[in-house]
């Protein structure tokens, strides 16, 4: 990812960066900073990292298998991740891949309509929402995240509306497979909210206007469309950004 953004349909459906100005809680940004850099400090200090703690014991490293392989899934929060690679992409050694599930989906969220539907969604007790991805690289730090298409991680489709007021859900509060690496991941979905916010909106308008474009075929799922955008991240630089913000707001960041 050397571009800061990425859009599948760059030239009609650009992808902004997320703008500072539409921050209003910089200070709970600011806290999952600190947490973010501490389970770095942990990690680094025993000589591992997020991705190495991922892969322990795991074996050979096989693109598309998921890390841990029964997935990490929270049975309070119902929230679930995975690690894996298929992509190819040039300075990524995998991503995660982040869902919420049906329990803790409201009954008032409802799938998207106005969809095909040529391949089966989950439903009922089976839902489950997906967010984003997060890239990393070979040392074991995030370095984007993406949005993707229905059919890449099988997901029942509710609008980007719809899945960023669950996001507040998402929370992995226990310590399979690495306590540090769960606080680390649930505090990454805090300080980079709005990147995530920004890819999701994002992602629906690049759905409609495929949808719009090629009416006769089942935007959700084709396969010539898995990534709807991307956004490339430094956390240091993000967090001098805030930082920066916070202080001309005569924020208290101490």
């Amino acid at each position: 990812m050397h571009k800061i953004s990425w859009s599948a349909c760059e030239a009609n459906i650009p992808l902004e960066a997320p703008s500072l100005e539409s921050i209003d809680n910089i200070d709970a940004l600011l806290v999952a900073a600190k947490k973010v850099k501490e389970c770095h400090r942990l990690l680094e200090r025993g000589g591992i990292n997020i991705v190495s703690e991922l892969l322990k014991g795991e074996g050979t490293f096989y693109q598309l298998n998921h890390y841990p392989e029964e997935d990490v899934y929270d049975n309070e929060t119902h929230s679930q991740y995975y690690y894996h690679n298929h992509r190819g992409i040039e300075s990524e050694h995998g991503h995660f891949h982040t869902f919420l599930r049906s329990p803790s989906i409201p009954e008032s969220i409802k799938p998207m309509e106005g969809f095909m539907h040529s391949e089966p969604w989950p439903s009922g007790e089976k839902a489950v929402a997906h967010f984003v991805c997060i890239s990393m690289d070979d040392e074991g730090f995030p370095v984007g995240f993406f949005a993707v298409n229905r059919w890449v991680s099988a997901q029942t489709w509710y609008s980007a509306k719809d899945t960023i007021a669950l996001l507040d859900s998402f929370c992995i509060d226990h310590a399979y497979p690495n306590l540090v690496v769960n606080q680390w991941l649930s505090a990454m979905f805090i300080l980079f909210r709005p990147h995530i916010v920004a890819l999701l909106e994002h992602r629906d308008k690049v759905i409609e206007f495929m949808h719009k474009t090629n009416p006769e075929v089942d935007v959700l799922e084709d396969r010539s469309l898995d990534m709807t955008g991307s956004l490339s991240i430094t956390i240091d630089e993000w967090v001098l950004q805030l930082t920066e913000k916070a202080e001309t707001l005569n924020h208290n960041i101490d």
